[in-house]
């Protein structure tokens, strides 16, 4: 069963970057250098899909769509693993 759903609001645990695909260190993201800032820990996002990767069926990956300005406008979407997203802003307690 899925950690997070679609309409889940989620929290990045940690400072997301465009890393290099690992076959060509071309960017992973088109259009973005690799090791651009995507989301800064703790950034609030809005889960928009959840599949998983053809060559790993068991490992879920969370579409998610990150606040990126003050203004709260969305950003594109980017794949998140669960283990990038938590369900409480960093540093509330949970309960």
């Amino acid at each position: 069963m899925s950690q997070f759903v679609m309409g889940d609001m989620v929290f990045a645990a940690l400072d997301l970057f465009n890393e290099p695909l690992a076959e060509t260190g071309e960017s992973g993201i088109p259009g973005l250098a690799p090791g651009t800032l995507l989301a800064h820990a703790g950034a609030r996002g809005v889960v928009v899909n959840v599949g998983h990767a053809e060559a790993a069926p068991d490992q879920e990956i969370y579409l998610v769509r990150f606040e990126s300005g003050a203004d709260g406008v969305l950003a594109e979407p980017i794949g998140c693993l669960a283990e990038e997203l938590c369900g409480t802003p960093l540093g509330k307690p949970v309960g």
